[in-house]
């Protein structure tokens, strides 16, 4: 049913679950793994221009560490990749490149606590993916997860 998945991360506590769960379909279904994370361009234009090169490395050294997150609770070889722009619109474009079957996102990433059901990026996939998304909300402490 699923040869290829993308699993987006952004090294957030709310992603964990999410890249669980896409692992886990993964080995289900013998299915390729795509870990990705985006750099959101916005936040550095959006900031003061001499902090843009410590930013920009700032998080780029988060989007590596979030995808070796990913390989390490990985069970299989898995490609990673770190893109550059609107994060929705690259996921997407992510997906259509590799041919995935299914995205797989969090609900919720680092500006998006607050948010009550989807966090912005993870709505805008939903709306636009060319494939399926799943998107995965990260447990409450204490809350059981479903058999």
């Amino acid at each position: 049913m699923f040869d290829t998945v993308v699993v987006a991360t952004d090294g957030s506590d709310s992603v964990e679950r999410a890249v669980d769960v896409a692992l886990d379909l993964a080995a289900r279904f013998d299915a390729e793994v795509h870990a990705l994370s985006v750099i959101d361009v916005s936040e550095v234009d959006a900031s003061p221009e001499q902090l843009r090169n410590d930013l920009r490395a700032a998080l780029e050294s988060q989007a590596e560490s979030a995808l070796s997150t990913v390989e390490s609770r990985a069970d299989r070889d898995l490609t990673t990749a770190v893109r550059e722009g609107r994060p929705a619109q690259q996921i997407c474009e992510h997906a259509r490149e590799v041919d995935a079957d299914l995205v797989v996102t969090g609900t919720r990433g680092r500006h998006g606590e607050n948010r009550l059901l989807l966090g912005s990026v993870a709505e805008r996939v939903v709306r636009i993916s060319p494939v399926p998304v799943l998107s995965v909300r990260q447990l409450e402490t204490g809350e059981a997860e479903a058999a």
